[in-house]
């Protein structure tokens, strides 16, 4: 053979052993829903009564490592059954030249001992007879299994490089009520899976070679066709478009070259022109759609601001990469906080209005605010409700102190449908979304309603919220712009309402929630007048840990009051071992020297009584003499942890009737009884649980406080007569009788021998000394009566 001819020959064996076909299957969908749908597949569990049989291909063409990938695949499957003898069986099968049964239905009752078994199948190697296969599951059935009782499902694992008929079998199959799955390995042959595989066969088509997907794409066609529900309410399955693309060596003509031809008609050898060819790679693509099941994933709140991306990381943790800006800043942004103590009822519309997307909405946005706002030691207590015909507590307030925990138990609150009957959920949330035990005085926190809808009520709003305002619930609306006036009409002002645009301006409201929230706990009383004595407990039973936090937390409340000599004044007497003023009432005229002289309290150890120090803060602290102001409210914050108490009960009661408000701050885990006598009949008590939980309290002393800062008050309690004076209220003011031996607008001045005539003579004048509170002397340079 001339020698080109023999190249010839070569080339186009050589191209002849390429494979002709590297086919791949694609779902094109963004890189954050391909990490969702390979997080479903690992949330999926189907526990039904179901029998399942694979059979997988141990043929040569499929060589030993596209086997040890398929036994994986059916590994993976496994971890999703809930494999028992009632529930989930699951056999094996391995064919090649002839079927090879590795297991029967019923030889395992464990998902365990399934693996363990599929884990030691050795690989046969032999033709590929997936006909053969097939006929005999037609003439014994599924071996071991429970006949057509319940839904037989087949997976077949192969190449699709059968060397027999496979149609009429695997159709025969099929009309017997058998569930057949094409699950192709390796580089396989689409039309011969079509052909193997159910209707539709878009949903019982995959590709092996991409485990997660193809694990996911299998339940999902389970879950489509009823035959086990394998994800939780929130995960969809959704269509996605798909493309399986095939590489194939194509050749293609690239010019000519001179050859020569013999001839049969003489022994001459011709020159001519030959085509000379090149091969290529050409994709083929073959569209198609693939179903797949998404779950809700930790970034879909969008957590990560100011530009960041989050990345998540499994099924409810992500992290955010930020830009340089707001590195080391969690979210990317500074954290926001809850200073107030509050209870947060979150109240999601789950009606047909609403719609599913809107649902899961109003679900991401709560996860986002827990993410947000929340942290281990915030104060808040949240929980969450769903409604539609009826009102249904899903998460009660307070059940879940840790933020992941509160976001995790979103995902399982179903969408309902349903009519939109807002009023009556209103109704509900004021008489039971709160629990049934219910705190009162002081020591409740607020409560707060957040009412998340986009649609319009079917029923009627405005009783309703007037009974859930006048069970002294907030009432805060987030909504759309549709909704914005029935939003007004049952928070019962514009302020208390928050709408947003479109889905990502809904996210941007929780800044704005957030003030909201605790807005309503702001101090208010700067500009009121005010004596404030606090008295702490410096005993032993204290001790100077935590007598430091008592400082700390006295410190922050005394920042919320305007400290000067005409407005707020402090003071501050502790007591243990002894009782000591550790600075008056007229002491430190700035906030900023109140706070240094705070700091610098001494603790004192032994044994105190809280009774001897509120007869000292009467006797020597609130009194004229000591800076104490007519006509000025005063009011004395015990802050103690229980012991000494005992003897404190008619000292307290002794300062109220002269016109001073005593609040008592007990902290400890159990509220000791003589406390509950010292509070007095005003149940003036705050229960702390522990000193560092001091903090959580301050909102509500500081309205206690105001309270009391804005009730009326008599010019003469405390009297501001001195020297066993008498204080007589005459036309609005007031003025001092003073006994013998005094004189003086409040009897400061001790009359002389050769004087004392001239004392009796003044207790007898008609006019007195009348005084209002403006125009009363000072008791230092420069100090005001008001």
């Amino acid at each position: 053979m001339p020698s080109f001819l023999l190249l010839e020959a070569i080339c186009i064996f050589l191209f002849s052993r390429v494979s002709p076909c590297l086919p791949l299957q694609e779902v094109h969908v963004s890189p954050e829903t391909i990490g969702k749908i390979s997080a479903a597949s690992k949330m999926m569990w189907c526990s039904a009564a179901v029998d399942i049989l694979f059979l997988l291909d141990g043929s040569h063409s499929i060589g030993k490592g596209s086997f040890e990938r398929s036994k994986h695949f059916a590994i993976t499957v496994c971890d999703a059954l809930d494999i028992n003898p009632e529930r989930v069986r699951v056999g094996a099968f391995q064919f090649s030249s002839a079927p090879l049964l590795e297991f029967p239905l019923d030889s395992f009752s464990t998902r365990q001992e399934v693996k363990e078994k599929i884990k030691r199948m050795v690989f046969k190697g032999g033709r590929t007879e997936t006909g053969l296969a097939l006929k005999y599951l037609l003439r014994k059935g599924f071996p071991g299994g429970r006949n057509a009782s319940v839904p037989q499902i087949l997976i077949i694992v192969t190449d699709g490089k059968s060397h027999g008929h496979i149609a009429l079998p695997a159709k025969q199959l099929k009309e017997r009520g058998v569930t057949v799955f094409a699950v192709g390995v390796r580089f396989p042959r689409w039309e011969e899976l079509h052909m193997l595989a159910s209707e539709p066969r878009e949903q019982h088509v995959l590709l092996a070679e991409q485990v997660e997907d193809a694990t996911n794409g299998l339940f999902s066609a389970l879950s489509s066709s009823a035959v086990c529900v394998v994800a939780s309410p929130d995960c969809r399955v959704e269509t996605h478009p798909c493309e399986r693309r095939t590489l194939e060596m194509v050749r293609e003509p690239a010019g000519h070259a001179l050859c020569w031809r013999g001839s049969r008609q003489t022994d001459a050898v011709l020159a001519a022109l030959c085509p000379f060819y090149s091969w290529k790679r050409v994709f083929l693509s073959h569209p198609t759609t693939c179903y797949r099941t998404t779950c809700p994933g930790p970034c879909d709140s969008r957590p990560c601001q100011n530009g960041g991306t989050c990345v998540p990381e499994g099924l409810d943790r992500y992290h955010c990469l930020c830009p340089l800006a707001f590195r080391g800043e969690a979210h990317c942004a500074p954290k926001l906080s809850l200073a107030c103590r509050i209870d947060v009822l979150f109240l999601l519309d789950a009606s047909a209005g609403t719609t599913l997307e809107g649902f899961l909405r109003a679900k991401a946005f709560v996860k986002r605010f827990a993410q947000v706002v929340l942290s281990e030691d915030s104060p808040v207590r949240v929980g969450v409700a769903r409604y539609s015909g009826e009102l249904v507590v899903a998460v009660p307030v307070g059940e879940y102190q840790d933020v992941p925990d509160l976001v995790r138990s979103l995902d399982s609150i179903p969408f309902s449908g349903g009519p939109t009957l807002t009023g009556s959920a209103l109704q509900q949330a004021a008489e039971r979304g709160f629990g049934s035990a219910t705190r009162t005085g002081q020591d409740r926190p607020r409560r707060v309603v957040v009412l998340l809808t986009e649609s319009h009520s079917q029923d009627e709003l405005a009783g309703p919220a007037r009974h859930a305002r006048a069970r002294e619930l907030l009432l805060l609306g987030v909504g759309s712009e549709a909704v914005r006036a029935e939003l007004e009409e049952i928070t019962g002002s514009p302020e208390h309402v928050m709408v947003y645009a479109d889905p990502q301006d809904l996210f941007n409201q929780i800044p704005e929630l957030q003030g909201r929230l605790c807005s309503q706990r702001q101090p208010g009383c700067r500009a009121q007048s005010l004596d404030l004595v606090f008295m702490l407990d410096a005993s032993a039973s204290v001790g100077p840990e935590n007598f430091a936090q008592m400082q700390s937390f006295m410190r922050s409340c005394a920042l919320q009051f305007d400290v000067n000599p005409d407005i707020t004044q402090v003071g501050l007497v502790v007591y243990g071992s002894r009782v000591q003023t550790a600075f008056g009432l007229d002491t430190h005229p700035t906030r900023a020297a109140v706070l240094q002289a705070m700091s610098q309290a001494p603790y004192l150890g032994g044994v105190g009584s809280a009774g001897t120090a509120l007869l000292h803060i009467h006797d020597k602290v609130m009194t004229v003499q000591r800076g104490a102001r007519p006509g000025v409210p005063k009011a004395v914050v015990v802050l103690t942890g229980g012991q000494g108490a005992e003897d404190a009960a008619v000292p307290a009661q002794k300062l109220r009737n002269n016109g001073v408000s005593v609040l008592v701050m007990g902290v400890g885990p159990v509220l000791r009884e003589a406390l509950r006598r010292l509070a007095g009949p005003r149940d003036s008590l705050i229960h702390v649980a522990a000193y560092t939980d001091l903090r959580y309290h301050q909102d509500t002393l500081i309205e206690w406080i105001c309270g009391e800062a804005k009730r009326p008050v008599s010019l003469c309690k405390p009297s501001p007569c001195m020297n066993e004076g008498t204080c007589v209220l005459q036309n609005g003011s007031y003025r001092c009788e003073c006994r013998d031996g005094w004189e003086g607008p409040h009897c400061e001045n001790r009359v002389l021998r050769g004087d004392a005539h001239k004392a009796r003579g003044s207790r007898q004048e008609p006019a007195g000394q009348q005084l209002h509170p403006s125009q009363q002397p000072r008791t230092r340079p420069g100090h005001p009566g008001r």
